[in-house]
């Protein structure tokens, strides 16, 4: 258990603004959580934004190949899909609505596509970490 005390935190929905983020095509919408757990954890719905839906093809909406340093990465998916491909996993995995992602830290991945009405919870420790962009997916080791 921390030592520092974590708050109490709300977010209401009424009152959630959505910001520019990480991805150009995205946005975020912070929920609060960062400043009450000391930076410990941060938590964010993120969403396409309205200028880019409907550009028809949804390989737009890619990531490039990249790993979050960090400690601690899930995502629930709200609403729509999501496309990815992971490091150590065979082919494109798709996630729909209700499905939950658990990504090991440090795990090399790429978002290749998505729906225009996606939504996703994120949850990540700490709070602050980098995101380093990879050249190349690592190659998977055999025994």
């Amino acid at each position: 258990m921390s030592k520092q005390k974590q708050k109490f935190s709300v977010s209401y929905a009424k009152d959630g603004v959505y910001k520019n983020g990480l991805r150009k095509f995205l946005e975020y919408r912070d929920l609060g959580i960062d400043d009450a757990t000391h930076g410990q954890f941060r938590a964010h719905v993120v969403r396409v934004k309205d200028d880019h839906k409907g550009e028809g093809d949804h390989d737009m909406h890619t990531t490039g190949l990249h790993q979050h340093l960090c400690d601690f990465q899930m995502f629930y998916v709200l609403k729509g899909w999501v496309r990815f491909i992971y490091e150590g996993q065979e082919g494109e995995l798709t996630f729909r609505a209700g499905d939950c992602v658990l990504q090991p830290a440090g795990i090399v991945h790429n978002e290749m596509s998505c729906s225009d009405d996606l939504e996703i919870l994120e949850i990540y420790s700490p709070a602050v970490h980098e995101t380093r962009v990879v050249a190349d997916m690592p190659v998977k080791e055999t025994a």
